[in-house]
């Protein structure tokens, strides 16, 4: 695509006339000739008046927007403030907040928030596609720190001695090494817990059968030995890399992700969690992009997903 924006100041004024973002959204979802989102037909008019096109097949819902079929549809939020949106949580190492976004395009926070999960749903991977070559696995512990805490809340968590997991979501996470700077590729996602049962099929599911494997020694590992080339670092015994055997590039990401949800989330709900997993491994997979190229990545995946409000709280939580 030609003269695509390169930086935010050059999306904020080439998404400003309202059918150059509508042509723009268009062409990187319909490369091959806008296509209607109900029968896929090719055989569509535009009507200017309302920026939306007509279907000639017979069926429902024969008129449709570039917002239908994606993250965007039902959304009255003009496209120059979602495409603003998506290069900000694109291209913001440490992410992006509601209240930030909120004040940034003139929205309201709870609008600014729902927006972000959507984006989020647009930025998982999605690949069934097992790794391979050398991978590096290992659980973490998302949660509030101790030192952080009312004293009434610390001496309840530090009752049996140490803070231990109480109150924290269990996160796994994968990266497949690669000898190209900035190439290798990370997966994470919740789990219920660090458990044998947990662990054990979770790598199974990810890695391919004979590959390298490194972990930690925690024994949800313990039995993979017949399947994997898998070595072990010992953290117990102060042991943290030996020869190429070491997971520090994964414990790396950790360090990323927590940075983020730490210093600009501050606080998200256990049942959100793996939407910010999604959006700190995709910014972690494009890293080697431009940011442009980065924005265009993410454009071009809001079709064919959507999230509605109810579904996005579910859960019994409200925006934060």
């Amino acid at each position: 695509m030609k003269h695509e924006p390169q930086t935010l100041m050059d999306a904020i004024r080439f998404f400003a006339d309202e059918r150059v973002a509508l042509d723009f959204v268009a062409t990187l979802r319909w490369p091959n000739g806008v296509a209607c989102p109900t029968c896929g037909s090719l055989d569509v008019t535009f009507i200017p008046s309302v920026q939306r096109w007509n279907c000639k097949e017979k069926h429902a819902r024969k008129q449709f927007s570039v917002k239908n079929g994606s993250i965007m549809e039902d959304s009255p939020i003009p496209l120059d403030k979602w495409l603003a949106t998506m290069w900000l949580i694109a291209n913001a190492k440490n992410g992006v907040s509601s209240y930030e976004v909120a004040r940034s395009i003139a929205v309201t926070q709870k609008s600014a928030w729902f927006m972000l999960h959507r984006i989020r749903l647009a930025m998982e991977d999605g690949t069934f596609n097992k790794m391979n070559g050398i991978v590096e696995a290992d659980e973490t512990y998302i949660g509030g720190k101790a030192r952080n805490m009312h004293k009434a809340k610390r001496d309840e968590v530090l009752k049996d001695g140490h803070a231990g997991m109480v109150g924290k979501a269990a996160v796994m996470g994968f990266i497949q090494r690669s000898d190209e700077p900035g190439k290798s590729r990370v997966r994470a996602t919740t789990i219920a817990d660090a458990k044998r049962t947990t662990l054990d099929p979770k790598v199974r599911q990810t890695v391919a059968e004979g590959s390298i494997l490194f972990t930690d020694g925690a024994g949800g590992y313990r039995f993979l030995g017949d399947d994997y080339n898998h070595s072990v670092v010992n953290h117990d015994a102060g042991e943290y890399v030996r020869g190429e055997v070491h997971t520090n590039a994964i414990e790396n990401f950790w360090s990323l992700l927590k940075r983020g949800l730490h210093g600009t989330y501050i606080s998200v709900e256990p049942f959100h969690l793996f939407r910010y997993l999604d959006e700190q491994v995709f910014r972690f997979n494009s890293r080697d992009l431009s940011d442009g190229d980065r924005f265009l990545a993410l454009v071009r995946s809001i079709a064919g997903k959507r999230l509605t409000y109810d579904q996005l709280i579910s859960s019994g939580t409200t925006p934060a």
